[in-house]
C-alpha cells in the first residue's frame, strides 16, 4: 500500500466516524428535546460493592458547588471521623447541614434498643430536613441498613417520601440490601457490584479510600 492509499483510507475512516457521530448526536438531541421537566428524585445506592456512600457524597458536593442548600444524616457511621464529615463541617457548613446520628454497626453497639433509638432519632431529623423546601438534597447515609433490620418501618418511610417530600427535593438513600419496596418506588437505583476488595487480602480500611 502506498502512502497515498494509506492517506485515503485514513480520510475515509475519519469521514465514516464523523458521519456516525453526527447521526448519534442528532438522535441524542431529539431525545433530550423532549426532556424539559424537573423533579425531585428518590435515589438509591445499594449493592455489596464499595462506593455507595461515596457516590452519595459526590452528589452532595455537586449540590454545594451549585450553591444548593443540602444536608446529610448518617444512620450508622456517626461515630466515625470520616473525611467527608471533616470537609463538609469545616468548609461548607453554611450550605450543608451534617448530622451524625448513628453509633456504629450493630455488632459494635451490641445493643438493639440503642440501635433502634438512634435510627428513630435519625429518621426524625431526616423528616425535618426533607420537609424544608429550601434544602434541595438530603443524603440518608446507610439508612438501608436500618431498614434491613426493621429498625425503621419501610412503609412509613415510603409514605413520607411520596406524600411529604417537596416536589423539587432530591433524597439519596444508601446502604446494601435495599428493600424491594424502596427500589420499586425510587426514580434512580444503582447497584454497586463487588468484584475485588483489598479487605479480603488482609488490608484494613484506609483514610482517603474507605473513610
Amino acid at each position: 500500500m502506498t502512502e497515498a492509499d494509506a492517506t485515503q483510507d485514513t480520510e475515509a475512516e475519519l469521514a465514516r466516524h464523523a458521519h456516525k457521530m453526527a447521526k448519534k448526536k442528532a438522535a441524542r438531541d431529539k431525545i433530550m428535546a423532549g426532556k424539559e421537566g424537573e423533579k425531585g428524585l428518590i435515589i438509591v445506592h445499594t449493592g455489596a460493592g464499595k462506593g455507595k456512600s461515596s457516590s452519595g457524597f459526590g452528589m452532595i458536593l455537586r449540590s454545594i458547588a451549585h450553591g444548593m442548600p443540602c444536608a446529610v444524616v448518617q444512620f450508622i457511621k456517626g461515630a466515625w471521623d470520616t473525611g467527608e464529615r471533616r470537609l463538609i463541617t469545616t468548609h461548607f457548613s453554611d450550605l450543608c447541614q451534617f448530622h451524625a446520628m448513628g453509633e456504629g454497626f450493630t455488632w459494635e453497639t451490641q445493643d438493639k434498643t440503642r440501635d433502634i433509638a438512634a435510627a428513630r432519632a435519625g429518621w426524625g431529623k431526616a423528616k425535618e430536613l426533607i420537609r424544608n423546601p429550601e434544602i434541595r438534597m438530603v443524603l440518608l447515609d446507610e439508612i438501608n441498613i436500618a431498614l434491613r433490620y426493621d429498625y425503621l418501618d419501610i412503609g412509613e418511610v415510603l409514605e413520607f417520601l411520596t406524600t411529604e417530600k417537596p416536589p423539587l427535593t432530591h433524597v439519596v438513600l444508601t446502604g446494601r440490601n435495599a428493600k424491594e419496596e424502596l427500589i420499586e418506588a425510587a426514580d434512580l437505583v444503582t447497584e454497586m457490584t463487588l468484584v475485588k476488595h483489598p479487605f479480603r487480602a488482609g488490608i484494613k480500611g484506609q483514610p482517603g479510600v474507605e473513610f
